[in-house]
């Protein structure tokens, strides 16, 4: 009764918001029937208004729905260059939070406290996030790209996520390099490393809009580092080699901690029809040592499950990442990721199978990790209505311990694209914890109910 009585106030809540999202940006099915053009044989045929932002600048992707299944920025997308354009986006998320916790961790008495005693948690909405995105179309073939967090979970202030240059087209007009830059994108500066799929779906602070789930991955690959990717495109052929600094920030102090971080990535990609597309990619990260290597500790916005297997002095600080699965990894790190994707008509199934080993500074001996993850979703109503189900499993061992652990989570979702520009979805979720020590919080953990999302991305 509790989570019917909570699910239903914040669908009604969110319910009050829907007509004045429709007024704001009425899809075009909706405008056709609320206001028919009175119009004689003779007058001409007016255009119905667009409810996304023109695309002028090249090789980007849209922040709203039209940004869903494109990865890698394409290398011809028929947008023509007309000179220097400038162009601003936005994205803002807020969700009402239905879960309720449990373990079974023995007691750990500190001061007349038990350590090992889960927070109180209830239904209720969370904070809201947003993002802010600035473009430039430098040249032909150039642009450049900035992206920062207004606010988030972990950073209430305002944070410059990543920004960098990206080069299609040759700056200087010599055929020889014409020919190659048909070919070849080379992307540098401070940005999203491109390890995996899941990085191009993940919900990314305020940005939820191609995540058709509510939480991100167990293991969230995500981090943004400084350093270089060069791409070459052939057809539905790509290879990717890049190397960076292999942390997120910038440092010059600890010389003899640090080492290159090195990336690449090999795929297939193509669209038979418009019901029929199939994509294969697998990545590899390597670095040998670093000062604070980030790849599965680089999200600075934080979960989407608040204060989840947090005791009851957790703070905000230190449980940013509640519900996550961070394996340890400060320095040495190699992984590698398979990842699938099928799509046949409104059906679309994915994968993820992802292999970790790494190691912090005085450990002898690497540690291991496995996550595989599997994920069928479904589009109808013109592609405005989804329903989807994931299951993610990760295994392996935390620091100081000695054997593995495993935690897995089971997803179920359904989203209403409301307009290009506009998303509601509400997940149903449960999380749970094996084989943790009886000493430990996470000891018979689970966490289990709904959330229910809201995002506006233009």
């Amino acid at each position: 009764m509790r989570y019917t009585t909570s699910l239903l106030a914040a669908v009604a809540a969110m319910a009050c918001a829907l007509p004045v999202f429709a007024q704001n940006g009425t899809n075009g099915d909706t405008l056709a029937k609320a206001a028919p053009a009175a119009a004689t044989d003779s007058s001409p045929a007016k255009a119905e208004p667009s409810n996304v932002q023109p695309m002028l600048i090249q090789r980007l992707r849209p922040v709203d729905s039209r940004g869903i299944n494109v990865y890698e920025a394409p290398k011809n997308d028929g947008i023509p260059y007309t000179g220097f354009k400038l162009g601003w986006g936005a994205a803002f998320t807020q969700q009402f939070q239905g879960l309720e916790h449990s373990n079974t961790a023995a007691p750990i008495i500190n001061n007349g406290v038990n350590a090992n005693q889960l927070m109180n948690i209830g239904h209720g909405f969370n904070n809201a996030v947003a993002n802010l995105y600035l473009n430039a179309q430098l040249a032909k073939g150039i642009r450049v790209a900035m992206s920062s967090y207004l606010s988030a979970r972990h950073h209430q202030e305002t944070w410059v996520k990543d920004g960098y240059l990206q080069i299609d087209d040759s700056p200087i007009d010599v055929k020889a390099l014409n020919t190659l830059m048909q070919y070849v994108t080379v992307k540098a500066g401070h940005f999203e490393i491109n390890y995996g799929d899941e990085h191009f779906r993940r919900t990314d602070n305020g940005n939820a809009m191609f995540n058709p789930f509510v939480g991100n991955l167990l293991m969230d690959a995500f981090t943004t580092e400084i350093g270089g990717e060069v791409y070459v495109r052939k057809g539905p052929w790509m290879a990717m080699g890049g190397m960076f600094a292999g942390e997120t920030r910038g440092q010059v102090t600890a010389p003899d901690k640090r080492s290159p971080a090195y990336l690449g990535k090999v795929g297939f990609d193509k669209e038979w029809s418009k019901n029929v597309r199939f994509r294969l990619t697998s990545s590899l990260f390597s670095q040998a040592s670093a000062a604070n290597q980030s790849l599965y500790t680089g999200d600075r916005g934080g979960s989407r499950y608040y204060q989840v297997m947090v005791n009851t002095a957790g703070t905000e600080k230190d449980s940013a990442w509640t519900g996550n699965v961070q394996p340890g990894y400060k320095s040495a790190q190699h992984a590698w990721v398979v990842n699938p994707f099928l799509k046949l008509g409104g059906v679309e199934l994915r994968g993820n199978i992802e292999q970790i080993s790494g190691k912090n500074v005085g450990e002898t001996e690497s540690r291991d990790w496995t996550q595989n993850a599997g994920e069928a979703l479904y589009r109808f109503y013109s592609n405005k209505l989804y329903v989807a189900s994931r299951y993610n499993v990760a295994k392996g061992a935390l620091p100081g311990m000695t054997s593995d652990v495993t935690v897995d989570r089971s997803q179920f979702s359904a989203g209403w694209f409301i307009v290009p520009t506009v998303l509601f979805k509400t997940e149903w979720m449960q999380q749970m914890y094996n084989d943790f020590p009886l000493t430990d919080i996470r000891n018979g953990g689970k966490i289990k109910g709904f959330m229910v999302e809201g995002v506006v991305a233009f």
